[in-house]
């Protein structure tokens, strides 16, 4: 909802895409600088208070700017400082959560564990920018604000009252000690020692590098398609929510197809082909569905692929190769945006216009015209992500991944 209400008064007051696109980039590269020593620090110190930490963090940022915001003093540039120190110490929580599901859930549970997680996620990308957009008219930013203040108590207290064990090895190891680049560079260590851990992440890697150069896209593809129908764009939204719900769902209920690796691989051969066809598509009617059906397919992946990282991975390292894992993952969700845009506005709209050097090849496929540009890179990353799924099975690394290396209470 915070996110939702600082996009609207940012809108409001700049009218600048750029401004929002440049929240997201300050909120992002920090994650990325920070997660190599942000595993050391999940594997170090107390996880439980790690995770309250980042809540709390986050809370005094929302207060800071709530003040601010009462004080006609809040500006820009407020919050690319605010989301640069929330995305520290929130990439920090995040990884802190991630290696305790290891030492409070079953291994046999890690799936539906994760599809929960994944519940939690897509139902609050349709609840709360529905809620946002109701109240932000009757009670503004600071209603906004406020709400977002009392969550995070509920946060931090839920969070308080619930036991989470460290890894043995924890115990006894001393948190004074200081931080060296033999802890920082473990994850990747341990990930390029391990062939098949490297295939599954570098799969991984390629499918979000792909992804996120479409979803870079997506919204303007929508509205430059549509007239700027912003309800069609909501419609399609609330879809890909709904999809994700769904998913998670299923796969909390009935878990995932054994070996793991086939939910992973299968999963990204569906969401790549309904994104195709999401692409190729110029109306509603056809998008809502290709929509929906996409996201379906995205709870599977995560699931599958993060019960194959915790069931292989010992948890007293997690920390370190979770964060190793994660910057490589953000590292390409910061840069598609950089290169999706610019490619898509000089070179590939002009090209897809009436009489424009690929108006003739694409045309009858895509339409010319205002986002067939955009429609042609989408489709053109769509099919990136069904080679990166077909990819996948070609390399007995990856393939068998669960075959080759052992879960972590039956290594040696």
């Amino acid at each position: 909802m915070t996110g939702f209400g600082i996009t609207l008064w940012a809108w409001e007051l700049t009218e600048q895409a750029t401004t929002l696109a440049l929240v997201g980039f300050f909120t992002q590269v920090p994650r990325v600088l920070i997660s190599p020593f942000a595993g050391v620090i999940v594997d170090r110190y107390n996880r439980k208070l790690l995770i309250m930490v980042g809540d709390t963090v986050a809370a005094i940022c929302t207060l800071v700017l709530l003040v601010l915001f009462l004080t006609n003093h809040l500006q820009i540039w407020h919050l690319y400082l605010t989301g640069a120190i929330e995305g520290i110490f929130g990439q920090i929580q995040e990884l802190a959560a991630s290696a305790s599901i290891a030492m409070v859930v079953p291994k046999q549970q890690y799936t539906r564990a994760t599809g929960m997680i994944a519940i939690l996620h897509y139902g609050s990308a349709i609840i709360a920018p529905a809620l946002a957009s109701v109240l932000y008219a009757p009670i503004g930013l600071v209603g906004i604000f406020s709400i977002d203040l009392i969550t995070f108590c509920f946060a931090i207290c839920t969070v308080l009252l619930v036991q989470i064990p460290q890894p043995l090895q924890q115990n006894h190891q001393t948190q004074a000690s200081q931080f060296n680049w033999k802890e920082i560079i473990f994850g990747f260590n341990y990930i390029f020692s391990r062939p098949s851990l490297f295939a599954l992440l570098a799969t991984a890697v390629l499918f979000q590098f792909a992804h996120d150069l479409g979803a870079a896209l997506y919204s303007p593809m929508i509205l430059a398609r549509s007239g700027n129908n912003a309800q069609v764009l909501a419609s399609v939204a609330a879809a890909a929510g709904v999809g994700g719900v769904l998913g998670a769902i299923l796969v909390t209920t009935w878990g995932t197809p054994k070996p793991r690796i086939h939910g992973l691989l299968l999963g990204m051969l569906g969401a790549g082909l309904s994104k195709t066809v999401f692409g190729l598509s110029q109306i509603s009617l056809v998008w809502i569905p290709a929509q929906f059906c996409s996201s379906l397919n995205f709870p599977l992946m995560a699931s599958c692929r993060d019960a194959i990282w915790l069931s292989k991975v010992k948890p007293e390292v997690q920390g370190r190769v979770f964060a190793t894992r994660s910057a490589m993952m953000l590292v390409t969700t910061a840069i598609a945006p950089l290169i999706a845009g610019p490619l898509a506005d000089k070179v590939l709209e002009p090209a897809m216009m009436p009489g424009g050097s690929l108006a003739s090849i694409f045309g009858g496929i895509l339409g010319t015209g205002r986002g067939a540009g955009m429609a042609l890179f989408y489709v053109l990353t769509s099919i990136c992500l069904l080679l990166v799924g077909l990819g996948g099975y070609a390399f007995q690394h990856l393939r068998e991944v669960e075959r080759i290396l052992p879960d972590f209470d039956k290594a040696a």
